[in-house]
């Protein structure tokens, strides 16, 4: 994300969030991170290890470890075309954030799961810790961007490097990592950035961290500079809503109409989230982000 270089306190000036050097400086370290899943270079091991239930997002039961029936012999999935259609819409907005194949090819050096059941095991539990590890390293190298949070830059750089420093920690270690209190701590750095962040745009901005917000109604609302941290928004009404320098760190989109919707500067924004949601041509997007295939072609609320 490019640096928040002219945001005024209380007024409707837009902030400059738009620089292509800032986004592309985004993307290259990103890319050095490894957190675009390249599943060419990965086991499957998001097939194999989450457990799911018969739900909207998924057709059937799986116990976790156990592989997707869906899953061929060469690691593809049989129906990756088809996913939404057939009843896989957690599938298709699934993303590792690169943690598959940083276990399989650095952490296990190219190991098969089904070599063995240790090995299986072994894979899987990494594998869960690695996903946290990267995401929380997604979302650092945008707060690394943010100019309001210039006092914890030095302290957000000290988190990335450590964080780096354990995906590429050997199997054994990474087990035994305490990767829980790990991310409470840059998890408080990721807050203050957030808080900083917004308060250019709001002295006292709303408040909706945790909310059940599940089918609201919040067409055109202005949410700018909103906390919406770990919000239930499941099916919520947002067409058009201004979500300018909201925080949306884990707030769940599944189902909720974003067509209109401006979320082109909003924080700590997924591609998952957005694929779990509905939109149109007409939302605005962070530049690192691509607008889902499956959203409406249609525009207006």
């Amino acid at each position: 994300m490019p640096a928040i270089a002219e945001t005024v306190a209380g007024t409707d000036r837009e902030p400059d969030m738009h620089n292509d050097r800032g986004n592309r400086r985004v993307e290259a370290e990103r890319r050095r991170l490894g957190l675009y899943p390249e599943c060419g270079e990965c086991v499957a091991l998001c097939c194999v290890a989450p457990a799911f239930a018969a739900s909207a997002d998924f057709a059937i039961d799986k116990d976790a470890g156990q592989p997707c029936p869906n899953l061929q012999a060469d690691f593809r999935c049989g129906i990756h075309e088809r996913l939404r259609e057939t009843g896989f819409a957690g599938c298709a907005a699934y993303d590792c954030f690169g943690a598959g194949q940083k276990v399989a090819q650095v952490t296990l050096h190219g190991t098969d799961w089904r070599r063995d059941q240790r090995t299986a095991k072994r894979m899987f539990t990494a594998f869960a810790s690695m996903r946290q590890l990267h995401e929380v390293l997604w979302y650092v190298t945008e707060a690394l961007t943010l100019d309001p949070a210039r006092e914890l830059h030095a302290s957000l750089r000290e988190a990335l490097d450590s964080t780096e420093r354990m995906t590429r920690s050997s199997a054994a270690s990474l087990l035994g990592l305490d990767v829980t209190a790990h991310l409470q701590r840059v998890n408080a750095l990721l807050l203050g950035a957030s808080d900083l962040t917004r308060r250019t745009l709001r002295p006292s901005p709303p408040d909706h961290r945790a909310a059940d917000l599940v089918g609201a109604d919040l067409r055109a609302e202005d949410l700018r500079g909103a906390s919406l941290r770990g919000a239930l928004l499941v099916g919520a009404d947002l067409r058009a809503a201004d979500l300018r320098l909201a925080d949306l760190t884990g707030a769940d989109l599944r189902g909720a109409d974003l067509s209109g919707a401006d979320l082109s500067m909003s924080l700590f924004l997924s591609q998952a989230q957005v694929e779990s949601a509905m939109g149109d041509r007409a939302t605005r997007l962070p530049p690192w982000l691509a607008r889902p295939r499956h959203w409406s072609g249609t525009t207006g609320p």
